[in-house]
């Protein structure tokens, strides 16, 4: 059956969208990582679908390129809220559910195929937190580790490592590097799903703004990623994140059709 798909980017993290309001699509695994195949797909870093839901103006469902459905995604969840704007399904202001818990959503401005888009995220706190590093979930889980020079960090192999380390098994666990900036922070997330560095990784520039807040005291933080940049503010009481925004552009790359 053929499928009318949408490519999308947020800060290079890109997508594949397909419009599922009727609420019937089913993907296999194999059908997933075939789509975000890079050399044999339409490639990707992960799947989104727009579901209807009664209670929200639409639903998200999440996954990764490896198949595997995840719980949220930040730079998805811009993403899939620009679409859900262009179809209709989205105010300027509304909300949607993720397998997280709900989300609030704010279309800030359109210029062309980009949309400025800011979403609430989940409240969180820390499971484990040292001067080095910090383990927290921010809608997935995020392993944060502070580091001297982004530049040279070893992001594949340290990260690999971590994120198959038995402490974090079953689920494992995404690896963020991040420095410290006069500006804000830099980081750089290995993520589990997608086996491999992206250029963003929206739940891990929270948990990596999060970790931050606890070294600086800054609660609005400004964030360099690898394919832009993107903006976390939020209120902190007793190390715990309450009214976590994350803000950064979605952009419509291209339009097509497969067959499924």
């Amino acid at each position: 059956m053929n499928y009318q798909f949408y490519k999308y980017e947020g800060c290079g993290n890109d997508f594949v969208i397909i419009d599922d309001r009727i609420n019937k699509l089913e993907l296999s695994t194999e059908t997933i990582t075939n789509l975000c195949d890079r050399r044999f797909g339409i490639g990707a870093d992960g799947l989104l679908l727009l579901r209807s839901t009664p209670d929200y103006d639409f639903r998200m469902v999440y996954f990764n390129s490896d198949g595997s459905r995840a719980t949220m995604c930040g730079n998805g969840a811009r993403c899939l809220s620009a679409f859900a704007h262009k179809m209709g399904s989205l105010k300027t202001t509304g909300s949607f559910i993720a397998d997280d818990g709900p989300h609030t959503a704010e279309i800030i401005y359109i210029e062309d195929t980009e949309t400025q888009v800011a979403i609430s995220m989940k409240d969180a706190s820390p499971d484990q937190y040292t001067s080095d590093y910090l383990f927290i979930n921010t809608g997935t889980p995020h392993y944060v580790l502070f580091v001297d020079d982004i530049k040279t960090a070893d992001v594949i192999s340290i990260g690999k490592k971590i994120r198959y380390n038995p402490e974090f098994a079953p689920v494992g666990t995404n690896v963020n590097f991040v420095q410290i900036s006069p500006e804000g922070i830099i980081v750089r997330t290995y993520e589990k799903g997608v086996e491999d560095e992206t250029l963003a990784c929206g739940t891990g520039v929270t948990a990596s703004a999060m970790a931050a807040s606890l070294k600086t005291g800054s609660t609005s933080i400004p964030v360099k990623v690898m394919g832009g940049n993107l903006h976390v503010s939020f209120n902190k009481k007793d190390n715990t994140f309450t009214n976590v925004i994350l803000t950064g552009p979605a952009r419509l790359v291209y339009t097509g059709e497969i067959t499924i």
